[in-house]
């Protein structure tokens, strides 16, 4: 990693939070200490009042989005750009441009008309997570919603680098293993937990993790070579440097949060996002950058980023004609594989008996998705031998297995015609050791034509296809409000990284999560990655990381 004194950077705020803070401080902030509210998830919220429903001070209605003014603790309303109380209410009184979203409990401009980020708020919120710790009988610290009594602290103290560590970095005190290196905990920001369960899993998928510690992107070079001040390789590489600095406090990824925002717009939001949506964003934005680079292709025409490098994979498509047996063949790019978790794994005899349940798992996710599907009558294909339309079967396989390979669990459903969403909430199984030959173009070909094909067309016998799961991303709660939180495995032990805090969990913890995002990465990178990463603090320098074919 390019060594630099300035490890983090915050984006600038607007100039009327700067005004504001120049002329009040942290009194605002101090004086709404007792209205913050934290659930068990770790959401923070304003509580004003005992009344379950919040009314605007100039309309008194309870519909729309509610804030409270900073200055005189009004509460206002927005219903939309037409009806904006907030706005009007800066507009008759200067200096109160800086309000609280209640719900979310998070800064807003009402000039910008835009949430605004401040690290002393920041701290203020998390400050209330700390109040919200206590001791069970077995001495672990957990999060809880504490009534009454509680402890007040000071908005404008720093908080103590060993009761932070101690809170939210915490383990089973009879394990005498130590927490490995690179562990470290991520604020939530307002909604992040998305963005902070994936963050957890790119800085631990091996091929990436040597990549930026090899120091393969350099910051200080490219902002010498680049124009554009917002680089997002170049914020993930300050995070690698941040989070393997040996710091044990929670890391707020506030810098990669607004770059990363400037990069897509369409999602710049406090909204909760999709983790899967914001993964597949994250790979688009690191070959955007690293993939203009001239040494970025192969002759090939493969594109040696470090994204595709990573997550790169190939599908086959076989479409069969049903009345002559030709054949049309497509290969298709992906960075991850989508699998159904609805009517999946059972056989057409189990599924005909009343008395059998089906045995959801990957394994049966995987069959399903190789497994010949009858086109609809709007899908048949134009066949070249016959010269029209005909019936078709289509059978999906795997052409090129990546190094790091993504399961995406379709849990949520839409329905265009009905207009409804849903969650699948099902449990589903999945190994921790994952062999992924029957389900290769090669295998799928032979097993279709009855073993009689003996030679492949760019066979995959120089394939690795043992892979070795390091990482599960879970979804808990109901659809349009959830919560995210990933799963490690480093070192053959699991961690739940749940935002700010980390604690070492049993396999059986994991196993019995509702797995949204499961990362698998190859046998021979996993166990190098073990070797790689030690337990104990160093410098981020001294780190040799040994290079791999393939990831660096």
């Amino acid at each position: 990693m390019c060594s630099s004194n300035n490890l983090y950077k915050n984006p600038k705020p607007c100039k009327h939070l700067a005004d504001y803070k120049l002329k009040n401080g942290l009194c605002g902030y101090n004086l709404i200490q007792d209205c913050f509210k934290t659930t068990p998830y770790g959401r923070t919220s304003l509580e004003i009042s005992k009344s379950d429903i919040p009314r605007c001070s100039i309309c008194s209605g309870c519909q729309g989005r509610f804030y409270m003014c900073l200055i005189c603790s009004s509460v206002l309303c927005c219903l939309s750009s037409e009806s904006n109380h907030v706005l009007l209410h800066s507009q008759s009184q200067t200096g109160h441009e800086i309000s609280v979203d209640i719900e979310r409990a998070e800064l807003y401009c009402s000039v910008c008309c835009d949430q605004v980020y401040d690290p002393d708020f920041d701290k203020s919120v998390m400050c209330k997570h700390v109040m919200g710790f206590s001791r069970t009988e077995n001495g672990v610290e957990e999060s809880e919603l504490r009534l009454s009594k509680r402890r007040r602290l000071s908005f404008g103290m720093d908080l103590d680098i060993k009761n932070m560590k101690r809170l939210f970095f915490r383990r089973d005190q009879k394990s005498k293993s130590c927490f490995p290196l690179g562990l470290r905990g991520l604020n939530n920001l307002g909604n992040t937990c998305f963005m902070n369960s994936v963050l957890q899993v790119l800085l631990h998928a091996p091929p990436l993790r040597n990549y930026f510690l090899s120091d393969r992107h350099n910051r200080e070079i490219c902002r010498k070579m680049s124009s554009d001040r917002l680089c997002l390789p170049c914020d993930i590489d300050l995070m690698f440097s941040a989070v393997f600095s040996g710091d044990r406090t929670p890391y707020s990824p506030a810098q990669f949060l607004y770059s990363w925002w400037q990069h897509s717009e369409n999602l710049a939001t406090y909204e909760q996002q999709d983790a899967h949506e914001f993964f597949m964003s994250m790979l688009d934005r690191i070959h955007d950058k690293e993939g203009k680079s001239s040494l970025a292709t192969k002759d090939n025409g493969d594109c040696q980023c470090i994204a595709h490098r990573a997550f790169y994979g190939l599908l086959r498509s076989d479409v069969t004609c049903a009345s002559c047996g030709f054949t049309s063949t497509t290969h298709d790019p992906c960075m991850d594989i989508s699998l159904d978790l609805s009517t999946c794994n059972s056989s057409p005899k189990d599924l005909a008996s009343k008395s059998s349940k089906p045995n959801e798992s990957l394994v049966g996710c995987l069959d399903l998705f190789t497994r010949p599907e009858k086109l609809g009558s709007d899908q048949k294909l134009y066949c070249e031998n016959c010269q029209e339309k005909q019936d078709a079967v289509k059978q999906m396989s795997i052409k090129k297995l990546p190094l790091v390979l993504c399961f995406h669990i379709k849990r949520f459903e839409h329905s265009h015609t009905r207009k409804l969403s849903r969650k699948i909430d099902r449990h589903m199984q999945f190994p921790f050791s994952l062999d992924m030959k029957p389900y290769l173009a090669s295998s799928i070909v032979r097993k279709r034509y009855g073993n009689r094909i003996f030679s492949f067309d760019s066979d995959e016998s120089d394939i690795s296809t043992e892979f070795e799961i390091f990482a599960v991303v879970t979804h808990s709660g109901m659809l349009e409000s959830g919560h995210y939180v990933t799963y490690l495995r480093l070192r053959n032990q699991w961690y739940k990284c749940d935002d700010a805090w980390i604690t070492e969990v049993d396999e059986e913890v994991v196993r019995a999560s509702q797995c949204y995002l499961m990362y698998y990465v190859q046998k021979m990178l996993y166990h190098k990655s073990c070797e790689d990463v030690s337990c104990q603090p160093m410098s981020l320098r001294a780190d040799t990381f040994v290079p791999i074919a393939g990831c660096c």
